[in-house]
């Protein structure tokens, strides 16, 4: 009984199957169709893998085909790798005799890795094609990828085959000392304009010593990755006013993601650290983007640190985090970040001048200032706010309260703002007895302010924060507080505009 049942069942499945077409397929014709019909892998650094990229191949007739051959033009030797449906082929460069059902597609996965060698020497482009059969059914999908020659900084591994590390307190971080005398570099404490940099781990350097940026320097940080300034040691960023939008005279700190669809993405590498008891520190141009914290400022031994005409953009956390520190800012712009735009805690002395604080993060949590006299990881442990003046600043962005005074009251909490623009919307009167914040009345503290005015900057999603002479900050500033040239090198007039910019009468 057994015996015919299974003979019955064999030959029910032998007639289902043997009717099926599936594995019936006719050769190609060529007239697949393809999502795009160039792929463009965005720029890359030399030797260094891109991110991967998908292509959709589509089979519209209702024949599954074969196709004989997917390769690359350059072939073996092609600088880039697919993988098709998951399959890697010979090498992820070659596949044979690949399947796609009827009004069916398939996607194609590529990635690449160049050296600037492979590249054509007027416009470091390197191209291949993605061939689809031959003859006369030959399809074909370019490939295109702009590859910039860097140089490379990342730490060295030991005799015992560790990665070097950096001491930060009682753990060790992936990081190395930069070197004025490097073998194979030459003196990394210079970044030229010659070449973008690449930084892998945190760069320290080292004490005594001074990292210098020249003008149109740019360097790009890997996950995880910043720079350090030790005890006694100096960073110089010497960028100028640029003519064009492309900044070409800043100095620039970004991540290495440099794909369209990073640019505006937080958190993608870590800070720049100025360690306590660094010193004689410059910061001159600098536009920074896409950190964790921008510009981490611990206590800075007695001397400012000097920041002008800087913009920070596009961090988790702050754009300035600054802890029982020195800072004089003039022509700063800070906006878009996960906490604070600018946070001075732990007490300290700060003065800004014509700067622009503003937060359109997405979270009711966020500020754009937050001033404190204590340490928040602790909070019995307090410094005295020596000073925290704001003269002719824009503080401001999407929520109601844009600024927060956070005094413990054991320790000095000395503030002043003369002449700016402030967002503070008490609401529900949950201020009106909070002696900090008396705006209209309170002459040591508060003088000419405009309080929950839209400034109408041009475009703050994108970090343009221009502003015509409709804004509220037009023409508001004391000249006495006057920085005679705005972040952008143009002549304030009197009286001169809140912020950091100067009006434009164009349109926007």
């Amino acid at each position: 009984m057994s015996r015919i049942y299974l003979f019955f069942l064999t030959g029910i499945l032998f007639s289902v199957y043997s009717c099926r077409s599936d594995f019936d397929t006719v050769s190609s014709t060529g007239e697949l169709t393809f999502s795009k019909d160039t792929v463009y892998l965005d720029t890359v650094f030399t030797n260094l893998s891109s991110n991967t990229y998908a292509l959709k191949v589509y089979n519209h007739s209702k024949n599954d085909i074969n196709i004989p051959i997917i390769k690359f033009n350059k072939g073996l030797n092609s600088k880039y790798r697919m993988s098709v449906d998951g399959i890697q082929g010979n090498q992820g460069k070659m596949f044979e005799n690949v399947t796609l059902l009827a009004k069916d597609s398939l996607y194609i996965f590529i990635e690449t890795t160049v050296e600037s060698g492979n590249t054509t020497p007027t416009e470091f482009l390197y191209t291949d094609q993605i061939e689809f059969d031959s003859g006369a059914n030959l399809q074909k999908v370019e490939l295109v990828t702009l590859v910039q020659d860097a140089i490379l900084l990342y730490p060295n591994r030991n005799t015992d085959g560790t990665t070097e590390t950096l001491p930060i307190g009682d753990e060790k971080i992936s990081g190395f000392y930069l070197d004025k005398n490097d073998p194979l570099h030459g003196n990394e404490l210079l970044f030229t304009n010659k070449k973008p940099y690449v930084i892998y781990g945190y760069a320290a350097v080292p004490e005594g010593e001074t990292v210098i940026f020249d003008a149109g320097s740019r360097v790009y940080f890997h996950a995880n990755s910043g720079l350090i300034v030790s005890k006694n040691a100096s960073i110089h960023v010497n960028g100028t006013t640029s003519t064009t939008a492309k900044l070409e005279n800043e100095v620039f700190f970004g991540s290495d993601r440099l794909q369209p669809d990073y640019s505006y993405i937080p958190g993608q590498w870590g800070t720049i650290w100025l360690q306590n008891g660094s010193t004689n520190n410059i910061i001159q141009n600098l536009t920074l983007k896409n950190a964790t914290v921008g510009l981490l400022v611990d206590n800075n031994n007695g001397t400012p640190l000097s920041i002008k005409n800087s913009q920070i953009y596009n961090c988790t956390h702050y754009g300035i985090q600054a802890k029982n520190a020195l800072i004089e800012g003039e022509n700063i712009v800070i906006n878009y970040t996960g906490q604070a735009s600018l946070a001075c805690t732990y007490g300290g002395n700060y003065k800004f001048t014509h700067c622009t604080f503003n937060n359109n993060w997405s979270s009711p949590e966020q500020l754009a200032v937050y001033i404190s006299n204590y340490n928040t990881e602790a909070t019995s442990e307090t410094k005295d706010l020596t000073a925290a003046t704001f003269n002719n600043c824009i503080i401001y962005g999407s929520y109601s309260y844009e600024m927060i005074l956070d005094k413990n009251p054991e320790a000095l909490f000395e503030y002043q703002f003369n002449n700016c623009l402030l967002k503070f919307n008490n609401i529900n009167n949950k201020y009106t007895s909070d002696p900090l914040y008396k705006f209209d009345t309170d002459p040591a503290h508060y003088n000419s302010i405009i309080l929950n005015k839209d400034p109408k900057f041009f475009n703050s999603n994108i970090n343009n924060f221009n502003i015509d002479n409709s804004s509220s900050a037009f023409a508001k500033g004391s000249a006495a507080y006057l920085v005679p040239l705005d972040i952008l090198g143009i002549t304030r007039t009197l009286p001169p505009d809140l912020g950091a910019y100067q009006n434009k009468l164009f349109p926007k």
